[in-house]
């Protein structure tokens, strides 16, 4: 594999995990009142605690992104390849 491959290869996974934190976010935000007791059932967990949840998975997820492919792919291509 190239140098040109492998940043190809981490900006579009960049792409994608942004895209699916976006939809996730979204998803949350906008059905918010049929997504709390759906889980809340699923998961044994209190509608109160479910928030908290989300928010701690929402970070989570942006920190992993980051580290695993967003910074990979700006250090690449300050390298300039």
């Amino acid at each position: 594999m190239s140098v040109d491959q492998i940043t190809a290869f981490f900006g579009w996974s960049s792409i994608l995990s942004i895209a699916v934190l976006l939809f996730t976010t979204l998803a949350l935000m906008l059905m918010r009142s049929s997504v709390i007791p759906l889980h809340s059932k699923l998961l044994g967990v209190s509608e109160d605690q479910l928030p908290v949840l989300y928010f701690k998975y929402l970070a989570n997820f942006k920190l992993l992104s980051l580290c695993l492919f967003i910074i990979p792919y700006l250090s690449l291509k300050l390298m300039g390849h």
